[in-house]
């Protein structure tokens, strides 16, 4: 019984962990980029400095 409560505590801190992932790599994804940024469309070059 003991073998069983143990696998079940390390499949939920498997899923916790793999949550806290998932999570950080969103907030990485929606994050606005730092840096320089150039864009070309039709008025032209344009340089921001972010």
């Amino acid at each position: 019984m003991q073998g069983n409560r143990n696998i079940l505590f390390l499949i939920i801190g498997a899923l916790v962990v793999g949550v806290g992932v998932l999570g950080y790599n969103l907030y990485q994804e929606k994050k606005e980029p730092q840096g320089l940024q150039i864009n070309l469309g039709k008025d032209g070059l344009k340089i921001e400095n972010k």
